[in-house]
């Protein structure tokens, strides 16, 4: 198939556009317990007979203090039809999580990962494993975006809502909407990471430069 890409998506463009949600299931894991059966799960799902890649994205409860950051909240990690929402308040940096992080067998992609990484390094030391920031895949097609809503869009022709990115992601229970928001997000970066795979190798694309 030959797809049309630009190298910049106007955002005005993007309201217009359908609404693009993560259609499988979302489990929210809360214990260390929990988080070992996960990751165990996460990682036979990426080391079966057709390797898939992860998707994986953080969430982290916005500060309006000058200067402020807080500890991370959420991270996210989807497969093709289920995504688990890790609130690490509630599990803590687990051994289970650390070996997941450093794992060097099994495709995590994600966007704009040094971000992730830094907030994640406030909760533990790792090192990390097998992960592919598509900010850097992008450029390989002449992308120059790089935010996941208008990489999604100029990809796919869908709008990923952001209305819940600047909700409590420390709440006592999540929302269906703020679960349906992480997962979207980590669930995204699969589709973008396999796309733009598929345009590199093929080279079946005509890139539309905007100035």
């Amino acid at each position: 198939m030959y797809k049309k890409i630009f190298n910049k998506y106007d955002k005005k463009l993007i309201a217009e556009l359908p609404v693009v949600s993560f259609p499988g299931r979302i489990i929210v894991i809360l214990t260390p317990g929990e988080t070992e059966r996960a990751v165990r799960y996460l990682l036979s799902v990426g080391q079966n007979m057709k390797p898939q890649p992860l998707g994986i994205d953080t969430e982290t409860r916005p500060s309006f203090k000058r200067g402020h950051q807080n500890m991370v909240s959420l991270l996210q990690v989807a497969t093709p039809d289920t995504c688990f929402l890790f609130r690490l308040h509630h599990t803590g940096f687990t051994p289970a999580l650390k070996a997941f992080l450093e794992d060097t067998t099994v495709e995590k992609v994600g966007l704009s990962l040094t971000d992730d990484m830094n907030s994640l390094h406030r909760l533990g030391e790792f090192n990390p494993g097998r992960f592919t920031d598509l900010q850097k895949m992008v450029k390989e097609v002449g992308i120059e975006d790089m935010s996941l809503q208008k990489l999604y869009a100029n990809l796919f022709g869908q709008k990923i809502s952001k209305r819940q990115q600047l909700s409590n992601w420390d709440a006592d229970i999540l929302s269906d909407k703020q679960k349906m928001y992480a997962a979207t997000d980590a669930w995204t970066c699969i589709n973008i990471y396999e796309e733009l795979t598929r345009l590199i190798q093929t080279r079946k694309y005509e890139l539309v430069c905007i100035e």
